[in-house]
């Protein structure tokens, strides 16, 4: 057999990244940075959306506590800046006897035409196209549930916020049960998160002149999850300290219920009761996307996860690796790496140092997880974490100045692979000076 990263005399080898997220973005930024600006390979970077933002940071984007277009990336200066091609467009196939991805044309809002229908040949395949929401078939989520996959499904979910407490301020009637409550079906990091900053920031929307609302009467927040405790994937002492400052907070949660049903008055458990609620955010699971099922025979899971070897690469097509949450990867333990940042991030940098030595001739090493521990920021209120001790072998909990510090590095590790410790150092101060002149939410 050829060597499948051999190519003719003259003729660069193409890495082709489909996906933007953390991992995606951060792969093509750091093989431009080096073989694409060597002229070693050409890489190129596919995505559907113009603009990326950590999704990490959705949560705050949905609560109105974070301007997004302070902390987005433009992908076509980003490409311009390290040495790859950025490509708009969403894959919808895979040709794999001809190795190219298949991409749909792309509409602007007026339904214009963009970009055709069209193919992108590789020579090496690189997936990270992330997940979406999975709403496990449940009868009206689609409808009335907005999910948080994306920056203006959050931002959609913030206007909702501000539009629903201002029609409550000027409308005749009294105040419906259930009208300015909102429903959360998932406790996860997402899901808490958004329960802590929705807490606050509701109540500073109404400040703003809008005195006909109450917040500790008319206000409501309630977390769902199906699981008997919040942050079910994380340590158990992590989620007894979320529990509790949720509680204090006056958040209602509702561990071990089942949803039933959502509707446009709120949500339905398993058991027949009924939580009134206009306004509902769905964060209970996710799933890969549909195009995963039908790419030429590559291996996926029930929750459409492409399965990959230890080395990242698919079981059916060494020249195609999958990495992030679209990517069900052995953790070295007889199980599945769970959708973690830190996951998305650790396998980017794998992938670089194993596809540059593919441009060399070496065979893929395989990839080793190390976890580092789970924080879990609870906006102003607190920060809480579990860290994993490299040098003492055991974990330990952290929570306070400390834990919000550790939170805000990840982010900052993030923005340092992107652009750089300097620039990233500046972004951060930059935000930081000019987050004063306005309201400290979002109101439009």
């Amino acid at each position: 057999m050829a060597d499948p990263a051999a190519r003719p005399p003259g003729q660069k080898h193409r890495i082709v990244i489909v996906g933007g997220g953390v991992a995606g973005l951060e792969l093509a930024t750091r093989l431009g940075n080096g073989p694409g600006r060597a002229g070693r390979a050409e890489i190129v970077l596919v995505e559907k959306r113009r603009t990326h933002l950590w999704k990490p940071l959705l949560h705050a984007v949905a609560a109105g506590s974070m301007d997004p277009s302070a902390h987005e990336l433009n992908y076509l200066a980003q490409a311009h800046w390290h040495h790859f091609s950025y490509r708009l467009g969403e894959m919808v196939g895979l040709d794999r006897g001809r190795r190219e991805v298949l991409l749909g044309a792309t509409l602007d809002d007026e339904g214009r035409e963009i970009t055709p229908a069209r193919a992108i040949p590789y020579d090496t395949l690189v997936l990270a196209v992330g997940s979406v929401t999975n709403d496990f078939g449940t009868p009206g989520v689609a409808e009335f549930a907005v999910p948080l996959e994306t920056p203006q499904q959050a931002a959609r979910f913030n206007r909702r916020l501000v539009n629903a407490c201002i029609h409550a301020h000027v409308q005749e009637e009294p105040i419906r049960p259930g009208q300015l409550h909102v429903a959360i079906i998932g406790a996860g990091a997402t899901g808490t998160e958004l329960a802590a900053e929705i807490h606050r920031t509701a109540r500073e929307v109404v400040t703003y002149g809008l005195d006909r609302v109450q917040p500790e009467r008319d206000i409501r927040i309630i977390l769902i999850e199906a699981a008997p405790r919040v942050l079910p994937a994380l340590p158990e002492r992590l989620s007894t300290a979320v529990a509790a400052l949720l509680g204090r907070l006056g958040v209602e949660v509702r561990t071990g219920a089942q949803v039933a049903a959502v509707d446009a008055h709120g949500v339905t458990l398993a058991g027949g009761a009924f939580l009134p609620a206009e306004l509902v955010v769905w964060c209970a699971g996710v799933k890969g996307p549909e195009c995963l099922a039908h790419l030429d025979g590559l291996e996926v899971t029930r929750s459409n996860q492409l399965v990959v070897e230890p080395t990242l690469a698919t079981t059916r097509d060494p020249a195609i690796f999958a990495m992030g949450d679209c990517a069900s990867c052995p953790d070295g333990h007889g199980g599945r790496l769970p959708p973690r940042a830190q996951a998305a991030h650790q396998q980017a940098a794998h992938l670089v140092r194993s596809l540059r030595g593919r441009l060399a001739g070496r065979p893929p090493s395989p990839f080793v997880y190390r976890d580092f521990g789970s924080l879990v920021s609870l906006g102003k209120f607190s920060t809480v974490g579990n860290l994993m001790g490299v040098v003492i072998g055991r974990s330990f909990f952290v929570e306070g100045l400390m834990a919000r510090l550790m939170y805000r590095s990840l982010y900052f590790s993030h923005e340092s692979a992107l652009y750089g410790p300097l620039r990233a150092t500046t972004r951060a101060l930059a935000r930081a000076i000019f987050r004063h002149g306005g309201p400290v939410v979002k109101l439009h």
